[in-house]
């Protein structure tokens, strides 16, 4: 099996998917009134729960979800749904290894009291401690060539040498938890495109050639495209037929 695209449910079909097989899921579901999918199910909270114990049914030991949401505003306050959904994961034995920030090079205009959102959670949720982590090292080092110097303060208030004293910083080193990416050109009108860097870059740090990736929202198959190019199998579920093609052609041509 390389690929697998599913047009329906993704409650009803994820049923089909056997116990421990998935090793990777990246995913923005609907969120809020910020994604609602035309002809898609009633997103709520009991909807995401059941959502949420079928990728833990699913997922391997050590797998990793990547669960990309944000929070509407809604009289004057935040909904908080994106924590909400986070500490579920864990509520229901799942980790919350990282929360990463997707931040955008553009944003809605604001009301009168706010600053510009420009950001979208990015929890990495594992079964376990993950198994695989491919850094990507692309930051740039200001201090490049400097001999690395310093001591590490401990939590009983005594101090150690720092690892590696002594070293020449690299010029570059492992990027931060907040990624900076360009959303590009919409691929279809689907209300929730993420751009290929993100999905690409996320499936080549948690996942390894040959792996299986799964995206139960997978919209305009983004994630489908990119698990492609980068050799890994893939599972995808959609329920909105206009969307399912058009994610069926991306990735065909990918």
């Amino acid at each position: 099996m390389k690929r697998k695209l599913m047009f329906g449910d993704c409650l009803e079909r994820m049923k089909e998917i056997p116990d421990n097989s998935i090793d990777l899921v990246v995913t923005s579901p609907p969120y809020d009134n910020l994604r609602t999918y035309k002809d898609s199910l009633n997103w709520d909270f009991e909807i995401f729960q059941k959502v949420a114990n079928e990728l833990k049914r699913t997922l391997k030991k050590g797998g990793v979800i990547v669960w990309v949401v944000g929070d509407a505003t809604v009289k004057g306050s935040e909904t908080g749904s994106s924590f909400k959904q986070a500490l579920y994961f864990k509520e229901i034995g799942l980790n919350i290894h990282d929360t990463m920030i997707y931040q955008k090079d553009n944003c809605p205009f604001p009301s009168s009291n706010r600053y510009y959102a420009n950001f979208e959670y990015m929890f990495i949720i594992s079964n376990g401690s993950p198994k695989t982590f491919n850094p990507i090292a692309d930051r740039e080092n200001k201090s490049f060539g400097r001999a690395i110097s310093g001591t590490n303060r401990q939590s009983d208030g005594t101090t150690i040498p720092i690892k590696n004293k002594g070293k020449n910083i690299k010029k570059y080193g492992v990027r931060f938890n907040v990624w900076l990416v360009s959303e590009g050109k919409r691929q279809s009108e689907h209300p929730a495109t993420f751009p290929d860097k993100l999905a690409h870059d996320h499936i080549f740090s948690w996942s390894n050639e040959g792996d299986t990736v799964l995206d139960p929202f997978m919209g305009s198959g983004t994630t489908g495209k990119q698990a492609k190019l980068l050799n890994r199998k893939f599972i995808g579920i959609e329920c909105v037929k206009e969307y399912f093609k058009i994610a069926k052609q991306r990735i065909e041509d990918a």
